[in-house]
């Protein structure tokens, strides 16, 4: 089966890699153009670009899709199936159509839930249990095409956005060879969304504000949805930002407002709306990452400080 594989970031990457080493045919690989990182602003290529790259794989970075500006390469490459995973732009109507089976995309979530842009962190953040990688069947929606398969994952209590992540990069490539397998065979079936669905907005910087007025469990599951990046933040008396990378639901209880630094033992307890959160690792402003017994040493904060 002639492959054409779209992505670029670590995600697909990794599927790219399932597939290659599972002995398909990739006849391209379609990624974003290369962008400037660093202080320098070095072009930098993308973790999709540089692994086919490594392997031989030739790789394709078109300006736009629009307008037909990609099918004279289509019709050259010829695939029988396209792949799709978090390439970053919108497929027209004539990529969608063109291969000989179907244009199928592996979204983290099990879809209709969480559809759009941050499906892993949204998922975490709303303290679900499960979540995992849908397989369907891409068409001009965000997100609204036929489900082929879904492969899902358990989110533990202490799961961050990082390890539910790797969790799912290992359950879309097993869901994109089955899918492969199942066109081979003649078996693949699609099976409609419904219109009942949810959206996972992109996350913004206000998302990334902690509010104590929150449950303890709400508060813990903000933190882990967004560690290690871009990281739930709150603020110190003296209005410097405080980045929290890892906490827990403390085992005690407090008479505070919400926002106060109750208790300094070995993490710093801070009191919510309904329990008490135990922020362990923190980054203070212009600094970098140190555990809370560093900065309570540091002598930054105080039992009876407000954050927030």
């Amino acid at each position: 089966m002639r492959i054409l594989f779209m992505g670029t970031p670590e995600f697909a990457m990794c599927s790219l890699k399932a597939i290659y080493e599972s002995g398909e045919e990739i006849v391209g690989v379609v990624t974003t153009q290369d962008k400037p990182k660093g202080r320098g602003m070095v072009l930098t290529p993308s973790d999709v670009k540089k692994y086919a790259l490594e392997v031989g794989l030739p790789v394709y970075q078109p300006q736009t899709l629009k307008d037909g500006a990609f099918l004279d390469t289509l019709k050259e490459l010829d695939p029988e199936l396209i792949i799709v995973v978090a390439y970053g732009k919108i497929l027209p109507k004539y990529v969608l159509d063109y291969p000989r089976y179907a244009c199928i995309n592996a979204h983290a979530s099990i879809l209709p839930k969480y559809r759009g842009a941050a499906p892993i962190q949204r998922s975490i953040i709303d303290g679900d249990r499960e979540t995992g990688v849908s397989i369907m069947k891409m068409d001009v929606g965000l997100d609204t095409g036929d489900v082929m398969l879904t492969e899902k994952v358990t989110i533990e209590e202490n799961d961050n956005f990082e390890s539910v992540h790797d969790k799912l990069v290992v359950a879309g490539s097993q869901g994109l060879l089955k899918a492969i397998e199942l066109f081979k065979s003649g078996k693949a079936t699609f099976t409609p969304q419904g219109e009942e669905f949810t959206y996972a907005e992109k996350i913004t910087k206000a998302d990334c504000l902690i509010d104590f007025s929150k449950s303890a469990w709400e508060v813990h599951n903000q933190i882990r949805g967004l560690s290690p990046i871009p990281l739930a933040y709150t603020k110190t008396p003296d209005g410097k930002i405080l980045k929290v990378t890892r906490a827990h639901i403390a085992e005690k209880s407090a008479n505070a407002d919400t926002g106060t630094v109750v208790f300094l033992d070995n993490c710093i307890c801070v009191k919510c709306g309904d329990g008490v959160i135990a922020l362990d690792e923190v980054i203070p402003e212009g600094k970098g990452r140190m555990s809370a017994q560093s900065y309570i040493n540091g002598r930054k904060i105080s039992a009876g400080d407000i954050l927030g």
